[in-house]
């Protein structure tokens, strides 16, 4: 056995040889430079008969070491009494640990590695570790063995799979939504923009309103929004006319676009200075014979989906106006 000792703590891990007494390092080597020669960083957490055995905080030898009897009662003492991490259970058999008080590593590993093995024995699954922001030193230890999920602005996700079985757990959000805004006028015309920066910077495209969904924002809501926004102009949403799908859009992720039709409440453009160089209302026609739709199949095809059902309605409308003549 290898006994592995950090400020009177000790941890048994399997070994070929006689047992002897291993200083835990201060960053990521502490939960694996003991086990090069036994076994990889991998099988530290998800071994056989022997991660169970390595990870107990109960099943401490008498083993002999350089330790003083003293401090061997001592230290075994601190490890049976290391307790577990507060966590609660989820739907599907796993664990969600969301850390708020201060620890530092020193203190977290031990609680961390007793918690593996009580959960591995109650069949648990998924792990979930939500670090706030000042805990973020917890990180660099485990990240060789304890894999990232994602961030957000206040905290990190750390995810472990604890069985061995594929990995179910879901991955990281992989779509980014946005929406763009049909704004059609009673005279047949839509509103669009010229952007000031982005990919259609000195493109001398015009194009639709657009932007992204907030987060727990409808889409109804969001091109609303974003027309208001970028060109000062109230609407109405009244539906989804076409979407597409793109692919390595966003720093790897997928794309969803809705093209939403809006009924305008006003008709003066306040352009958005600082994002357009210029708005106005174009005939539909015009829009969607743009050199630039045509030859890009991504916006084409919203574009001529949604002109036959725009035609329509227009028609439409103009023949419910002469009625009411």
């Amino acid at each position: 056995m290898i006994r592995i000792r950090h400020r009177k703590l000790v941890f048994l891990l399997p070994g070929k040889n006689s047992p002897s007494s291993v200083s835990l390092l201060p960053n990521r080597t502490r939960l694996c430079t003991a086990l090069k020669s036994s076994s990889s960083c991998h099988g530290f957490w998800k071994g056989s008969s022997h991660f169970k055995a390595s990870l107990s905080t109960r099943k401490i030898s008498a083993s002999t070491s350089s330790l003083s009897f003293k401090e061997q009662i001592e230290a075994e003492s601190r490890v049976e009494h290391a307790g577990l991490l507060n966590a609660v259970e989820d739907k599907y058999e796993g664990i969600v640990i969301e850390m708020k008080e201060p620890m530092d590593s020193a203190g977290f590993i031990p609680l961390l590695r007793a918690s593996m093995v009580k959960w591995r024995q109650q069949g648990k699954k998924g792990v979930w570790i939500k670090l706030p922001i000042g805990l973020v030193g917890l990180v660099e230890p485990i990240v060789q063995v304890i894999k990232y999920h994602h961030a957000e602005p206040d905290y990190l996700m750390l995810v472990y799979w604890i069985p061995d079985t594929p990995d179910t757990l879901p991955e990281n959000a992989s779509h980014r939504v946005g929406i763009g805004a049909f704004v059609l006028n009673k005279n047949g015309e839509v509103l669009v923009v010229k952007e000031r920066s982005g990919g259609f910077k000195d493109t001398g495209v015009w194009k639709l309103p657009t932007g992204v969904v907030g987060e727990g924002e409808d889409i109804p809501s969001a091109s609303i929004r974003e027309v208001k926004e970028e060109t000062g102009i109230d609407a109405e949403f009244m539906e989804v006319l076409a979407f597409r799908q793109s692919h390595q859009s966003f720093f790897r992720k997928s794309d969803l676009l809705f093209i939403c039709m809006l009924r305008p409440r006003s008709f003066d453009i306040q352009k958005q200075d600082s994002e357009l160089e210029a708005a106005q209302w174009m005939p539909i026609e015009d829009y969607v014979n743009q050199p630039y739709n045509k030859k890009h199949q991504l916006f084409k095809y919203p574009a001529c989906t949604s002109t036959p059902r725009i035609s329509t309605m227009i028609l439409r409308k103009r023949a419910t106006d002469c009625s009411n003549l």
